[in-house]
């Protein structure tokens, strides 16, 4: 049985948009004011092929976050929420995402240039905060994490805190490990977390 060109059609406007999204990523990530000329070549596409999937380079670029967003809630899948000390899930979950956005640092200051609505800023956030909402939920049922912050202030405040200590890393003010350690005994503290957790911090 034989494909439609119709069939065709949309597999290949599938695979030149693919190919224009992973060209956007890397080239973005190495030359932030590359054109959608340049971003065309290295996706093998022509220029207009870019404008049929994307009308302007804020739509390139929304595309893109979109891309590594749930490129990070991937990776915070695959850090096994449902296991283990709540503690140490948030900590895996919040590691995983960083891991994932450490790659673009340059796309990533790019697209935080970009002002956005506080509607899709949040739309922007959600995939990620659904994820850190089940792990503080499960530590309350757990009896790991108390219950007098509203929950949704401690989702925002966990991603705050998570982006905080990345830029502090990045800045140098902070190494990895001292960035991690801050971050957890932030966190454990912001939760209300029972003793037998671990606050002692190991700043360096």
């Amino acid at each position: 049985m034989t494909s439609s060109p119709s069939r065709n059609r949309r597999a290949d406007a599938r695979r030149s948009r693919a190919a224009i999204l992973d060209a956007a990523t890397r080239v973005l990530n190495a030359e932030p004011d590359a054109s959608l000329e340049t971003i065309a070549s290295a996706a093998g596409v022509t220029r207009p092929t870019v404008y049929a999937h994307f009308p302007s380079r804020e739509h390139l670029l929304l595309a893109v976050v979109e891309r590594i967003t749930e490129e990070a809630v991937a990776a915070m899948d695959a850090a096994d929420l449902g296991t283990g000390p709540a503690a140490d899930a948030l900590m895996r979950v919040l590691d995983a995402g960083a891991q994932v956005t450490g790659r673009y640092p340059v796309l990533l200051q790019v697209i935080s240039a970009h002002p956005v609505s506080s509607q899709a800023d949040h739309d922007r956030h959600t995939p990620v905060a659904d994820r850190i909402r089940r792990v503080i939920q499960r530590g309350r049922q757990t009896g790991e994490f108390d219950d007098r912050l509203p929950v949704d202030w401690l989702v925002a405040a966990t991603i705050r805190l998570g982006h905080a200590a990345s830029e502090e890393q990045d800045a140098g003010r902070l190494s990895a490990p001292a960035a991690q350690d801050a971050l957890r005994v932030s966190l454990l503290r912001m939760l209300g977390a029972t003793a037998q957790a671990d606050f002692s911090p190991r700043l360096r």
